[in-house]
């Protein structure tokens, strides 16, 4: 069966990407593939700090071969995000930065969040994977973040009423998955 991983693209200590990444997993549930979720907090990649570039695939460190191994294994990626300063995290940059072509020819799609809904967060990362060639599908999600969707904590109030005008777009996000994998 087909891999996608979902990959958590924020570190801060307050979050609410784990609970967008958890709401996702249960929108994109589909027969034709699974969908694994990877909190790159957990992760913990050093800085960039190979001694050759990325290109060269001739990783040093140990932390840099675990990642190149993980990320080959997976077939597809979504990169779930805030915007930040109408960019992303460097967290994500990082990761991504620190491979090259274990990222090639994979399908990817961005689902970005932020006050403006990542949508600014999601054009600047769409450079990125071109730069990293890799097959960007046709949807995105941005959510719109406001203030009364979440509590003091900055945690979701109820996540459920807060995202539910974006299911169809996972919907939409999960079909995406299903045809390109299909062609592979």
């Amino acid at each position: 069966m087909k891999k996608i991983a979902l990959i958590i693209g924020s570190n801060r200590s307050q979050r609410v990407a784990l609970s967008i990444g958890q709401w996702a997993l249960n929108q994109l549930q589909s027969e034709a593939f699974t969908v694994d979720m990877i909190d790159l907090a957990d992760i913990n990649l050093p800085w960039l700090d190979e001694p050759e570039i990325p290109a060269k695939g001739n990783y040093q460190l140990e932390s840099t071969q675990k990642w190149s191994e993980l990320v080959a294994s997976y077939d597809g990626f979504i990169m779930l995000y805030p915007q930040y300063n109408w960019g992303y995290p460097a967290v994500l940059k990082n990761a991504l930065d620190s491979l090259y072509a274990e990222w090639h020819n994979k399908p990817v799609s961005l689902i970005s969040y932020g006050s403006h809904g990542g949508f600014q967060g999601m054009q600047a990362m769409r450079w990125v994977l071109a730069g990293l060639k890799m097959k960007q599908l046709a949807t995105q999600v941005g959510l719109i973040m406001t203030d009364d969707m979440v509590n003091e904590a900055g945690q979701f109030i109820d996540i459920e009423a807060a995202l539910a005008s974006q299911a169809f777009n996972l919907d939409l996000l999960r079909q995406n998955f299903e045809q390109e994998l299909k062609t592979k």
